[in-house]
């Protein structure tokens, strides 16, 4: 059986369950469209910093944010269009501003439709009328992110996606990390170096890139909480990164659709016609054993 509850948290918070498998997913569409909590009977899988959460002047640090129109960040935070010089922030804007909830169904699975436009704030760092539908799917163990992009201008849009989920972890030296990718370029030295499957989680952080994916599906198994996360992608993310920082009970694999910089260099950079949309999805799978 399927069903979505509301509640009025801090935000007005979407519970959708599956209550035959013990799986919960909650989204706060006014706080950046995040879903904020997966639980699989009874156990959380995403880390959230819920203090940080309570201001909103605050970034969220946990859930699974969205990342749009670009993924990582731009040098100075600049980029041109048509000439003229714009300036927007890490991830850009997406995962800050209200998302309004659409659409629910219990049909089969618990779905949660959510969706931004463009307004003055983001021309003001961005300079297209976009819509981004995006839905939120729950059965049984497997979380499915479907999503839509919509080209609204008269203009060619070119932006990058993708999506920061953080992962509750226990002894990060228990991690079995599955990346299908040989190599990976190191965010802090921009240097490029061969992967073995392992990290030293001795560094005060790590954010590695991962590109030349050979599979559409990467996987994490946390041995010290007996849980492996599989994240299965289509060809629209063609970019891992896994961040993590020392102490901190969390890591991130991130599907991105671009590299960093992709609005300046035109890297895997999307490019919609006007009038035109593209989809995309992925999908998280827990297991614990």
């Amino acid at each position: 059986m399927f069903s979505i509850a509301i509640e009025q948290q801090q935000y007005k918070t979407y519970i959708l369950s599956d209550d035959s498998a013990g799986t919960q997913i909650e989204v706060v569409p006014e706080r950046g469209g995040i879903i904020t909590r997966w639980r699989i009977q009874g156990q959380e899988v995403f880390y959230l910093d819920t203090e940080r959460f309570t201001h909103q002047d605050l970034s969220v640090r946990g859930g699974n944010p969205i990342l749009f129109p670009l993924c990582g960040n731009l040098p100075d935070n600049t980029y041109t269009v048509s000439g003229k010089q714009y300036t927007i922030k890490q991830h850009g804007f997406a995962r800050d501003l209200p998302w309004q909830a659409t659409e629910q169904k219990t049909d089969g699975k618990a779905s949660l439709t959510v969706v931004l436009k463009s307004n003055e704030e983001t021309k003001a760092v961005y300079p297209f009328d976009f819509e981004l539908v995006f839905t939120y799917e729950l059965q049984g163990n497997t979380l499915v992110v479907r999503q839509e992009y919509k080209n609204l201008s008269s203009t060619p849009m070119p932006f990058s996606a993708g999506f920061h989920p953080y992962f509750l972890c226990g002894d990060k030296n228990q991690l079995e990390v599955e990346i299908p990718s040989g190599q990976y370029q190191d965010n802090k030295t921009k240097e490029f170096h061969a992967f073995n499957g392992k990290f030293d989680f001795n560094q005060d952080e790590i954010d590695f890139a991962f590109g030349g994916l050979t599979s559409q599906s990467s996987s994490v198994t946390d041995n010290s909480r007996r849980l492996k996360l599989t994240l299965d992608y289509d060809d629209f993310s063609t970019w891992l990164v896994f961040w993590t920082v020392k102490g901190k009970e969390f890591y991130c694999l991130e599907p991105w659709s671009a590299t960093r910089n992709a609005l300046n260099t035109g890297e895997n950079l999307t490019v919609l016609a006007p009038g035109a949309s593209c989809t995309a999805s992925f999908q998280l799978t827990g297991n614990f054993f």
